[in-house]
């Protein structure tokens, strides 16, 4: 990105937070590493028979669960580029559950996620009023915020929802459907060529069938929101601001930004995300609030923006990865999972391969017998235990993490605390 020069102005390069280090992946690059995994699923999948690792119906699914993880990353996103850390996710999407049902059932479903992304909002302007105002630990608020959010939807959810058909003291009467499209003549294309079963192709054509098949037009707002983040934040003099805020705020100041304002903004917008991925949770993937329902999606969700190593890209990979694993406890849980044993136990082999090839023997060893493990559980049985399908998601989310641990970079402020004039 160019910048202006000027002392005066904000954008001059003293400003531009600092590039990540070590060496970013090219897209060709990516894109052979995409292709490669692909094709080592589709071999999974032709061993195992499990057929159902990538049909149509499974990848739409992935599809129906990464956006509530998404958003949640893309709110925790917003926020940590500006400095401040944002546990409360999960109560953020509690209150945009809460918030879009409870509107969407009387007034319509496309209202409901207005006030569901105002309910958010409002978890995260009391979080920003915590953490920028007083400078309360961002993690203390945090959970506190998922605290109280679990606390007021239980205590208003009888006096809303009690009385009328269908509700009840843990669940809102049902909210009309927002609607789903199909891309006519492609979507049944893909579909057929999926269940012919043929190598990487058939593969593809499910991967590609999910994306076009029975798609909530909320989904598509979702998805369009991964780079209309990428370009705010990164190709626009707010952006530009916003992130400085939360790599060196004295700096920022000193250059006229308004530190508190951009923080601000930054985590009632993180909020707004969170809120829509729970109007999501609340309208789309179930017509009706339903207590319980975000189970952990906030926390996955900072898991993914992590993983992503606080870009959107990389987020919206992340988020996809935890959707699906989500989904397999819905389709085939037992048979799935326990062919991704196979597909671990190959993942192992290569990463063991190179680590060896970096001259990393030890790394290589251990990374090795992790696999032989794997391999081992796959051999010796049929399937999986229910309790281990049900806890995939979460073991892939510490697994992702502790790989991926060494090449991360988090903004250079994030969590700390920051008061008006401290740099002068």
């Amino acid at each position: 990105m160019t910048a202006p020069t000027t002392a005066t102005d904000v954008n001059q390069p003293s400003l531009q937070p600092a590039a990540p280090t070590g060496r970013r992946m090219s897209w060709p690059v990516l894109l052979l590493v995409i292709a490669g995994a692909l094709a080592l699923v589709s071999i999974v999948r032709i061993v195992t028979g499990a057929d159902g690792i990538t049909n149509v119906s499974q990848m739409s699914t992935a599809l129906q669960l990464a956006v509530p993880i998404g958003l949640a990353g893309l709110g925790g996103l917003w926020a940590e580029r500006a400095g401040v850390v944002n546990i409360g996710l999960e109560g953020m999407l509690i209150l945009g559950t809460w918030f879009g049902a409870w509107a969407g059932f009387q007034w319509g479903p496309w209202t409901g996620v207005l006030v569901g992304i105002i309910g958010g909002c409002l978890g995260g302007l009391l979080h920003a009023v915590v953490t920028v105002t007083f400078r309360v630990n961002h993690i203390v608020s945090g959970v506190a915020i998922n605290i109280l959010a679990l606390g007021v939807t239980r205590y208003l959810a009888p006096l809303a929802f009690e009385g009328h058909q269908g509700g009840s003291a843990k669940q809102s009467p049902a909210v009309e459907p927002l609607g789903h499209f199909t891309v006519p003549g492609l979507s049944d294309a893909l579909r057929d060529l999926n269940v012919k079963g043929w190598f990487f192709v058939s593969d593809i054509a499910g991967l590609l069938g999910g994306l076009v098949t029975n798609v909530s037009w909320l989904t598509l707002i979702a998805v369009a929101l991964i780079p209309a983040t990428w370009w705010i934040l990164w190709r626009t003099a707010f952006g530009l601001r916003l992130r400085s805020c939360g790599e060196n705020p004295v700096a920022a100041e000193s250059l006229g930004v308004n530190v508190y304002k951009y923080k601000y903004l930054a985590v009632i917008i993180s909020g707004g995300l969170a809120g829509l991925g729970g109007a999501f949770l609340s309208i789309v993937a179930n017509p009706f609030y339903l207590e319980g329902q975000v189970s952990g999606r906030g926390y996955i969700g900072l898991a993914a923006m992590i993983f992503g190593n606080w870009m959107p890209g990389g987020l919206a990979i992340g988020a996809g990865l935890f959707g699906y694993t989500d989904s397999l406890n819905l389709r085939g849980g037992s048979t799935n999972v326990h062919a991704l044993l196979l597909l671990g136990a190959l993942l192992l082999l290569v990463g063991a391969i190179w680590l060896a090839i970096r001259k990393k023997y030890l790394h290589a060893v251990i990374t090795l017998v992790i696999g032989a493990l794997v391999f081992a559980w796959y051999a010796g049985t049929n399937e999986v235990p229910n309790q281990v399908v049900a806890a995939t998601p979460y073991v892939i989310t510490l697994v992702v993490l502790a790989l991926s641990a060494q090449r991360l970079r988090m903004p250079k402020a994030d969590g700390l605390p920051y008061r008006k004039g401290q740099g002068g």
